[in-house]
């Protein structure tokens, strides 16, 4: 399941409900083991034993919460894990949806949104109303408002196929390994 939220100039981000989650009660925890190392060992050993954690923070930050889609008028932004692939509507070939939302780009490669919509089975009816039937399932639903701005994009869609790294993340891991390299050197 992809929780989708609404950003008019930046278009329709889905990421999954679950990421967001797992990130807050991680996010809480760190918050927790931190302060307690504060009150029992001080300044000094909660700033050597501070990288670790953030480290932690950091590895489920990009395994559950990072991947996500974002849709607009003009083409697609994909990123997962640590790589980052957008692309105008005019270079889709085809979307589809097996396990995860899957686009088929005109150069012929595929790009997997890890971070979309999945595939899931249908919600079932509510009890005492058999003839309602089983709902779309929301992978699929979403699946649909995506071709749907494929579809619907400009002539002028078709910025180009580009890849990078995650830059601001990989940033971060920077930051946080040369953090706890000093925090070793320090207690050697």
């Amino acid at each position: 399941m992809s929780d989708a939220s609404t950003d008019a100039p930046r278009g329709r981000t889905y990421r999954p409900v679950s990421g967001r989650v797992v990130l807050v009660l991680v996010v809480i925890m760190a918050i927790v083991m931190l302060v307690d190392a504060l009150v029992r060992a001080g300044i000094v050993q909660t700033l050597l034993i501070a990288p670790w954690v953030l480290l932690a923070v950091w590895i489920v930050y990009e395994l559950s919460y990072v991947s996500s889609v974002v849709v607009d008028a003009r083409g697609a932004r994909v990123t997962n894990l640590l790589r980052v692939t957008s692309f105008g509507w005019d270079r889709v070939r085809d979307i589809d949806l097996k396990w995860q939302l899957v686009f088929t780009l005109m150069d012929g490669t595929d790009v997997t949104a890890m971070g979309g919509p999945a595939r899931s089975r249908p919600a079932r009816a509510p009890r005492g109303d058999e003839d309602a039937g089983a709902s779309v399932p929301r992978g699929i639903r979403v699946l649909d408002e995506i071709r749907e701005r494929w579809q619907a994009a400009p002539d002028d869609a078709d910025a180009p196929i580009s890849r990078s790294w995650d830059w601001p993340a990989l940033a971060a891991l920077a930051i946080i390994v040369i953090w706890a390299i000093t925090a070793i050197l320090i207690t050697r």
